[in-house]
């Protein structure tokens, strides 16, 4: 059987406060390191934040990509005329 450790249930109140921080820029993804990656964290919270951090990641990555394609296209398309 699995040694299954209880984490305290974070409340509303926490989770708005949480969502608020994280609404503050450059504060909030400082916030998201602290949380997702010191100890004595409540794991959900943790987890949340590792989470969001690998989604704001991926979505930085993907519009770099896009700025870079479709900035060539319209550069291609300015430059023939």
């Amino acid at each position: 059987m699995e040694d299954v450790t209880a984490v305290e249930t974070m409340s509303v109140k926490d989770w708005v406060i949480t969502l608020i921080i994280t609404a503050i820029p450059f504060v909030g993804v400082i916030m998201l390191f602290v949380w997702g990656f010191s100890s004595g964290q409540n794991q959900n919270k943790a987890n949340w934040a590792k989470a969001t951090l690998i989604v704001v990641l991926i979505a930085v990555v993907l519009s770099i990509l896009f700025s870079l394609l479709f900035g060539a296209l319209i550069f291609s398309g300015l430059n023939s005329y």
